[in-house]
This record gives structure tokens, sequence and C-alpha cells, in this order.
């Protein structure tokens, strides 16, 4: 098989599949005849030919996929309307402690925060695909580790941690997890964060219908 006909392979598989596919994967597209080092030379060349398109591929956690570029969102966004989910500024703190101090225990978040961490909080992240609980840290009661996980990275477009910006202030690190959730018009499901526009009230009670807890309400800024 010629480059341009297992450069044609590749392109297919990729806009069909649902999911990032990697590189062995991909590899068993050409019955393994072709090598990790080709593969990856098919797909830096793919990368090249879409350069100047309004579709993109790119390297996430778990593979290659085709998305489609940040500047076409605004059109994009007028065949599907509807409003992203909204997480309230408590779920956004919480999963930037996570994806920045990681791996951490709910008292380490709840020491950051300086108020308590609702249960639910973790249950949406972890319902979501973003976190996860990798283990125990050997203290009494060992509690759970958590951390961001795979699904998380190729939601927010990127291919690890390293990626994101370093960053001192968590209240800056909560700013950016919100600024990168907002949803990119991809080919693949996406993180979809939006918070709300009601500003969260202190003295708000907790509401059985509210899964976040009053922390939710409690911390404009992180300590």
């Amino acid at each position: 098989m010629n480059t341009t006909d297992a450069k044609r392979v590749l392109e297919t598989a990729l806009i069909c599949s649902q999911q990032p596919l990697a590189v062995r994967e991909l590899r068993i597209l050409f019955d393994d005849a072709l090598g990790a080092d080709t593969i990856k030379a098919l797909l830096a060349d793919l990368q090249d030919d879409w350069a100047q398109r309004g579709v993109e591929l790119v390297q996430v956690a778990t593979g290659w996929r085709f998305q489609s570029r940040p500047q076409m969102r605004e059109y994009l966004d007028r065949l599907h309307p509807e409003k992203p989910p909204k997480y309230t500024r408590a779920v956004l703190e919480t999963l930037a402690i996570i994806a920045y101090r990681q791996p951490v225990t709910r008292g380490d978040m709840e020491e950051i925060r300086g108020v308590t961490i609702n249960t639910q909080i973790l249950k949406q992240l972890e319902d979501r695909g973003w976190v996860e609980a990798i283990g125990h840290r050997e203290a009494p009661g060992r509690p759970a580790l958590y951390a961001t996980t795979r699904q998380f990275l190729d939601d927010l477009g990127i291919e690890s941690l390293d990626q994101l910006p370093m960053l001192e202030s968590p209240a800056q690190q909560a700013e950016l997890m919100n600024a990168l959730a907002q949803p990119e018009d991809t080919l693949q499901p996406e993180l979809a964060i939006d918070t709300p526009a009601e500003a969260e009230s202190p003295d708000s009670p907790e509401t059985p219908d509210s899964p976040n807890g009053p922390e939710d309400a409690a911390q404009a800024e992180l300590t």
C-alpha cells in the first residue's frame, strides 16, 4: 500500500470513529504491516493536509481525533443553540484542586477550599467521568485519593496534564477550569461546563434539589 492510500485509510477511520483512536488501534487497520513510527509520520502528514481547513487532527490523551477549530465555534453553535449544563463554582473549584494537586483526598480539598465538600460534588465529577479514586492514603480511615481521568484530558482537548498552564493561585486555577471547559466544537463528546449567572449567596440554605450542598455558596475565592 502506498502512502496516499494509507493516509486515506487513516483519515477515513478517524473521521468515522466516535472516540479518539490510539496508534496501536490504527495499526490494526493495516494488519500490523505498518509500524508505530510509520503511523505517526502519516498522522503528521495528515495534520499538514488539514492545516488550512476548519477541521484539524489533534492528539489527546487516549489517541487521535478530528475536531473543528475554535474559530468555527460561533458558526456551529447556530446549529445547536442549546446551552451546556451548568456547574456551580464549588464544582469548578473542586475540579481545579484535583487537576492541579492530584492525588488528593477529600480532606485535602476541604483544607484548601476552607469549607466542607459535599459528597454530591465528587459524585457529579465521577459520574461525568472527569475524576476517579485511584487508591487510598495510608492514614487513619484510609481516605480515597482522587485524580483526573483520561476522559477529562480528552474533553479538554489536551494530551497530558503538563499542558495545563502553571498557576499559583487556586482561584486562578478554578477560573482556568471554567475557561477551558467552555465547549469546543469537536467531532467527539466534549466537556461542557458553565457557571451559574446568579452570584452565590453565603446565606442561601441547602435545598433538596441542590446536589452540591451549602458549600457551593460559601466561598467566592479559594483559601
